[in-house]
This record gives C-alpha cells, sequence and structure tokens, in this order.
C-alpha cells in the first residue's frame, strides 16, 4: 500500500514561513518549506485541513494563525457537520482546521489529530481510477464529490473534492493558474496526475527540504 512519507510548501521565504506555522499551529516536521518563485495565482486547487478534537482548539488555532498573520477567509463557527474556520497562510497556502465535536469537553490545547491534504480535482472518477492504479487503496468515496485514501501510517492523509467544491468550502473564487505550490514524497512517485499535482519519491522529496 502507498504512503505519503512528506508534503511541501513552495514557499518564496522559507524562513518566515517555518517562523509561520510554529507559531500558528505548532507544525515544525509534519510540513516540509522549499524556496521557489513560481509563478501562481488564484486559487491552487488545494487545501490543507487540521482535525482536531473539539471547538476550542478549532478557535485557538484559527486565532493564533490570524495574529501570526494569516488572512481569514472563513471565521470559526458551527455548522451542520461540526465546527471549523479557514485561513489563508502569508504564503498563500489555505488551511481550514475544523472538529465533528460541536460542544468542548475539556480546556483547549493545541493538539492536531490528523492532517489532511485535500485536491480538488476536474474528473472525480479518472482521478481516482490513476491513484487506484498508483498503489493507492481507497478507504471511502462518495460517488463523484470524494475520495479518501487509506494512508494509515502517513503523517498525512490524502483525500480528494472537486475544484469547485472545494474552492468553495475555502472561501475562495475557483479560478486559478500556474504551480500548485505543492510537492507530496511518496514511495508511489515520481509521476503527475491528471490535475498537474506533483509526486516525488522519498529520496528526492528529503534531498529537496
Amino acid at each position: 500500500m502507498a504512503t505519503i512519507e512528506s508534503v511541501t510548501l513552495d514557499v518564496a521565504d522559507p524562513t518566515a514561513a517555518n517562523r509561520f506555522y510554529t507559531a500558528a499551529f505548532g507544525l515544525e516536521s509534519q510540513v516540509r518549506l522549499r524556496a521557489s518563485e513560481a509563478p501562481t495565482t488564484g486559487f491552487r486547487g488545494f487545501t490543507l485541513s487540521l482535525m482536531v478534537s473539539q471547538p476550542a482548539t478549532v478557535k485557538g488555532l484559527v486565532d493564533a494563525a490570524v495574529d501570526a498573520g494569516a488572512t481569514p477567509l472563513k471565521p470559526a463557527a458551527k455548522s451542520f457537520w461540526g465546527y471549523g474556520g479557514v485561513v489563508r497562510a502569508p504564503d498563500g497556502t489555505i488551511w481550514k482546521v475544523a472538529t465533528s465535536a460541536k460542544k468542548d469537553t475539556g480546556p483547549h490545547t493545541r493538539q492536531i489529530d490528523e492532517i489532511v491534504l485535500l485536491m480538488g480535482v476536474a474528473d472525480m472518477a479518472a482521478s481516482k481510477q490513476f491513484y487506484v492504479g498508483r498503489g493507492l487503496a481507497v478507504a471511502k468515496s462518495f460517488g463523484r464529490k470524494y475520495v479518501e485514501f487509506a494512508t494509515p501510517s502517513s503523517p498525512v492523509k490524502l483525500a480528494l473534492y472537486g475544484r469547485r467544491a472545494l474552492a468553495k468550502d475555502a472561501g475562495v473564487p475557483s479560478d486559478g493558474t500556474g504551480s500548485h505550490r505543492l510537492m507530496i514524497g511518496s514511495d508511489a512517485g515520481p509521476f503527475t496526475d491528471p490535475d498537474g499535482f506533483a509526486w516525488e519519491t522519498p529520496s528526492s522529496a528529503s534531498s529537496a527540504s
């Protein structure tokens, strides 16, 4: 079974980005950073989600991100599925912080239970088939709307969502051009998927970080 060993964000200033992610979310090793000036405009076609245990943790992380320089896209609020908020980091990456719980069960912490990479795709059936063909096993699938892959030993989970639906969920227009500014390190790589997302082998991911 294929695993994702790393997610690398291409950023203009890795030092500043590292300072932001440490202050905002306490992320130090889960997400790698690499210097890049690759042209990119609008929605980059993906979001990263931090799944936590309760609303107080959501609010604390969203507030910390905004204090560290993030732009709020959707304020932390209740919804039919739980509680969550969305911010755009100074490097342009969109982050969602969410929980399925609607009530707090303890004091606020900064504990992150799960990191999920959600990639927006143009053709769900084609993208699902593409990834299954490269060794990723489907854990959940909801028709042409959502696919989640089984990556139990990976620090980052992978899921596919329709590009327009993902942009709407993030609170941004779906238009965008240029680089995704994202590289996925996996034993399934190297390859580029139908939507232009690039994957590399763990060895090359390590040498680039």
